[in-house]
């Protein structure tokens, strides 16, 4: 991984796996500064696409117009004081959700090794889940209308755990379609009994 906070985006179209899971994403990742955060220190963790950012700031941001408009016309129009309350605070809330989103999509990163997939996202709550690749029973990828019109996904890999199910969000389509492939391909390779 480079150490440029842009996107990679190379000019020639990828070859391998690990340059096709790399196109069009965040140039590091971002980790915790502190000497107690989770490390998981060998392998190569590739990210999501920066559209996702994106994605995340228009949703969130209509949401946020849409309680200041209720919050306004609750107050001024209907004289019902009380709206305040609720408003200012899902008004804090989402603008704090706004200024923290760049950089916790930059945190969400994975790594394919030889027996699992480890997902990691979070800065001061992180989060590492290892999935096995014996043990995925579904790939699925999704997308919503606003992610189409981005041109991204997320992948989700469904085990026997709940605890263990991981999404990926934010993936380039086809960087998604490209993992999809290749998991379902290992784990096949290695399906254990359930």
């Amino acid at each position: 991984m480079t150490n440029s906070p842009e996107a990679k985006t190379p000019d020639s179209k990828p070859t391998t796996i690990d340059e096709t899971l790399d196109h069009g994403t965040f140039g590091r990742l971002i980790e915790p500064r502190s000497e107690n955060r989770l490390v998981l220190e060998s392998g190569t963790w590739h990210q999501i696409s920066p559209k996702y950012v994106w994605v995340q700031l228009i949703s969130t941001g209509s949401f946020l117009l849409i309680v200041i408009a209720a919050t306004l016309v609750l107050t001024l129009l209907m004289h019902q004081v009380w709206a305040w309350i609720p408003g200012g605070i899902l008004t804090v809330i989402l603008a704090w959700t706004l200024a923290i989103m760049p950089r916790q999509a930059r945190a969400i990163g994975y790594q394919l090794r030889d027996d699992d997939l480890v997902f990691r996202r979070g800065i001061l709550w992180q989060r590492f889940v290892a999935v096995p690749y014996g043990r995925m029973q579904l790939v699925d990828i999704t997308h919503g209308p606003l992610d189409r019109g981005f041109g991204i996904a997320q992948l989700k890999f469904v085990t026997a755990a709940a605890t263990t199910g991981v999404t990926i969000p934010g993936l380039e389509q086809a960087t998604a379609e490209t993992l999809r492939d290749h998991l379902i391909q290992v784990a096949e390779s290695r399906r254990t009994g359930l």
